[in-house]
């Protein structure tokens, strides 16, 4: 991602809390943690080829208006909780070795020739775990999938997720080791073309299901289960 003017954090060890960052911010540094705050552009530790380490907590990406195409929060190892992405083209990417994604929401929509996502791999690296969070693409037109994963390397979880959009809202592909689809939900017909399109024969696929919700992402009924497609 171009950081462009960014705020940038070159400390290792560093700690923002509470703070309003009305730009983007470009980790430079080990160890950096950022909880409690708000971030208007978007988060990469992305620089010179090199990816830095980070946490991001309770805290919120994106403008508050408008839609920005660039990904919300990335590249490579990061650990993130409690995360809001709104209104950003793509949510996370993971385009290195070592990220976890934990209790986020991911609210997206597009630009015209965008390809939105919930969440990209870019050149992915080893060991990447997506759970227990909510994305949500149905608000977005110009559109590839909620969960989009396939140039993945190795070891890759997505469990207990809140699915909805796309046009297929489930494409994993193209990873080469243990992978994991356990316990998602997907929102019932909210897709363009299908529900999924995913190397079915390589995944570890088990306990998925299509649900309605309410306006609060509550689920209101089970449909039924949610197969694997190729």
């Amino acid at each position: 991602m171009n950081s462009g003017d960014a705020y940038r954090v070159s400390q290792d060890g560093a700690v923002l809390d509470g703070m309003h960052i009305p730009g983007n911010l470009l980790i430079t540094a080990h160890n950096v943690t950022v909880r409690n705050s708000q971030i208007d552009g978007f988060v990469t530790d992305e620089y010179e080829n090199v990816d830095y380490s980070y946490t991001i907590l309770d805290s919120t990406v994106g403008p508050a208006s408008g839609c920005d195409s660039q990904p919300g929060v990335g590249e490579g190892s990061f650990y993130a909780r409690g995360v809001l992405i709104r209104n950003h083209g793509d949510g996370f990417r993971d385009s290195g070795n070592d990220i976890e994604i934990h209790d986020s929401y991911v609210h997206l929509c597009s630009n015209p020739g965008d390809h939105s996502d919930g969440i990209q791999s870019y050149q992915g690296g080893h060991n990447l775990v997506l759970d227990h969070n909510t994305l949500d693409q149905r608000d977005a037109k110009d559109i590839t999938a909620p969960i989009f994963l396939t140039d993945l390397t190795n070891t890759v979880s997505v469990t207990n997720n809140l699915v909805a959009g796309g046009t297929y809202s489930i494409q994993v592909k193209g990873a080469g080791g243990t992978v994991v689809v356990r316990g998602n939900r997907m929102v019932d017909k909210s897709w363009i073309y299908g529900p999924v399109e995913s190397d079915c024969g390589t995944i570890q696929w088990s306990d998925n299901s299509l649900v309605t919700i309410d306006g609060n992402y509550n689920v209101t009924s089970t449909v039924g289960p949610l197969a694997c497609h190729g």
